[in-house]
């Protein structure tokens, strides 16, 4: 099965968010996908499938511990890797649950057509801002689609240096799949940072998130008053993103770089 390693959201290699991307000619099984993306290791492996239509592909994207509905940057993985192999300017995926991603390609950028979610009003319980190291905050939301809780706070040097304690922040709260902490940008080149914490679903922290710009960017841009916002993930990778809010729709304007390519031999023919 052919097999790519892609940095998302960057433009050199060894930046950004790793994903992986697997071709498969065939349906695979969920638990096979799922032992491929736990033998990746990454934050999340996407398995791409071509249907009848020229651009349709099917997609399913695995973490090492679950399957993911949503997932930015391992979308954008793969679009790379589409573009790179074909000449397609446009792709059209769809999603385990029928979500349809519009995928343009526009010069260096790849462009993506994702959903908007609303967020509402939340209480977290301090035992979960002391597991993130955080002693206060603007504004607690949650996202019920995503299942993903947002925390803003002030500053985005506060933002860039904590430091969770992964352990006391899974035993804070149960049913979410992650939470997200964002602040104003205290750089003129950008809008907003942010850092997404997973433990219960994926890897301690992802690098870099496209798939909460469903939420985040309607968030930011009720906020800023504008509709185009430039984003930075302060992880240790690093990051960076441009998100365009249009009625229901958030654009994200992404690059990646792929790192490696090759086969991965397993028993089930894909």
């Amino acid at each position: 099965m052919k097999t790519y390693f892609v940095d998302s959201f960057t433009t050199e290699p060894f930046k950004g968010n790793p994903a992986g991307v697997c071709l498969c000619a065939k349906d695979l099984s969920s638990d096979l996908m799922q032992n491929i993306a736990k033998e990746i290791g990454f934050s999340e492996t996407a398995f791409i499938r071509r249907l009848e239509t020229d651009n349709s592909y099917r997609i399913r994207f695995f973490s090492p511990k679950q399957e993911i509905p949503l997932c930015g940057h391992a979308t954008l993985a793969a679009s790379k890797i589409i573009f790179h192999a074909t000449a397609l300017m446009n792709i059209n995926f769809i999603t385990r649950h029928n979500v349809e991603l519009k995928i343009a390609k526009e010069s260096n950028k790849i462009v993506m057509e994702f959903p908007v979610y609303d967020t509402s009003d939340i209480d977290v319980p301090p035992i979960m801002l002391q597991a993130l190291g955080i002693e206060s905050i603007v504004k607690s939301s949650f996202s019920v689609a995503n299942e993903i809780i947002l925390l803003e706070i002030e500053d985005a040097k506060t933002l860039a240096s904590l430091k969770p304690d992964f352990s006391a922040l899974v035993r804070s709260y149960d049913g979410i799949n992650g939470v997200l902490v964002t602040a104003p940008s205290d750089s003129p080149q950008f809008d907003f940072h942010y850092r997404y914490f997973w433990p219960w679903s994926g890897t301690n922290e992802d690098p870099v998130t496209g798939g909460v710009q469903t939420f985040l960017t309607k968030y930011w841009v009720q906020k800023l008053k504008k509709t185009r916002l430039n984003a930075f993930q302060a992880s240790e990778r690093t990051g960076f993103m441009t998100t365009e809010l249009r009625g229901d729709k958030v654009l994200i304007y992404g690059e990646a770089v792929i790192v490696f390519e090759g086969d991965i031999k397993i028993e089930s023919k894909c």
